[in-house]
């Protein structure tokens, strides 16, 4: 097999639907590829209406479903599909993990592959991101650090000028070029590169997984690229609401993916840096909004959540985030 195209669909059957329908286009022009979705965990009539539209649209030459229950997040339902194909007699050369919020554009598919084809050392590469009005999003990453963590926090004009080499978001480029990490909404990864590092980290459930994914290849000796060539439309945020245009109140799960993030790839003082820098830049920053009269544009009791679930409350243990459709479905 060519590429295997990953869809994990919780909650978003509607947009997963017109996912593969953009996929229908486009799967053709790179022979021997396939799309297999996740339905993971929705729930009711989720699993019929998208057989349903399997069947009626004549996706099932290059489409199949697997069903789970209750749902894994992003990295449990990825590496269900992942780790069944690795282990098949004919595994594929790529997996392309692909939201299920997502609409592909014209040649996004075989613009990853032939970029990949080319370029043998390269382990992942990332698509050009756009919302539904055609502004692009963030596509091109630096790893977080203690400088960009307290930047990002305290939002002050000279010290961001400052600390610039560090800040996390890029500007995005119009040729491809090497990134320290690229989005998982459309992340193509070589085979060599899973066999190396092994599938997604389960322990982080659903965020800072695709950061993750690409430090550990770059420490393997894999590089990360962003091709712009392939375009795709991200509707940011669909099934967990947590988005860079919507406010609202952070998760645990999210603050418990950035500290098991920090822990396991730099350790308890580094990490004990990270969260320091965060709070003391958001609390300046709370001060001089309130002071300067500025919109509050946080997320609800964003820095009581940051004190509350950093490392000087909750200890230097790395866990596993909790997966509260575990909680509900009544499994530890």
């Amino acid at each position: 097999m060519k590429l295997l195209v990953i869809i994990v669909s919780y909650k978003v059957t509607d947009l997963t639907i017109d996912c593969l329908r953009s996929l229908s286009t486009e799967i053709h022009r790179v022979p021997g590829a396939r799309v297999a979705v996740c339905e993971n965990g929705t729930g009711g009539d989720a699993e019929a209406r998208l057989r349903q539209a399997i069947d009626e649209n004549g996706w099932g030459d290059w489409a199949d479903l697997t069903v789970i229950y209750p749902n894994r997040g992003f990295t449990g339902g990825n590496n269900v599909i992942i780790r069944k194909a690795m282990e098949s007699a004919d595994p594929p050369e790529y997996f392309l993990l692909l939201n299920a919020d997502t609409i592909l554009e014209p040649r996004s598919l075989d613009a990853l592959v032939e970029f990949m084809d080319q370029n043998p050392r390269v382990g992942i590469a990332g698509s050009l991101l756009l919302n539904p009005d055609r502004s692009i999003q963030g596509c091109v990453y630096r790893f977080p650090s203690i400088a960009s963590e307290f930047e990002r926090s305290l939002r002050a004009g000279p010290v961001s000028h400052l600390l610039s080499r560090w800040t996390v978001r890029m500007s995005t480029p119009t040729s491809p070029c090497e990134a320290d990490w690229v989005p998982g909404c459309s992340m193509i990864i070589r085979r060599q590169a899973v066999e190396a590092i092994g599938p997604l980290d389960e322990g982080l459930y659903t965020y800072y997984d695709d950061i993750d994914y690409c430090l550990n290849a770059k420490r393997a000796g894999w590089a990360t690229w962003f091709v712009p060539e392939s375009c795709v439309v991200h509707l940011e945020g669909a099934s967990t609401g947590v988005t860079g245009r919507i406010v609202k109140r952070r998760p645990t799960y999210w603050f418990q993916a950035r500290r098991r993030f920090f822990l396991r790839n730099y350790g308890a003082i580094y990490t004990a840096l990270v969260d320091a820098a965060s709070i003391i830049g958001l609390a300046i920053w709370r001060l001089r909004r309130w002071v300067q009269r500025k919109p509050d544009n946080d997320p609800p009791y964003m820095l009581m959540d940051l004190i509350r679930n950093s490392v000087f409350c909750t200890g230097f243990g790395v866990r596993v985030v909790e997966n509260p459709a575990m909680k509900e479905a009544g499994q530890p």
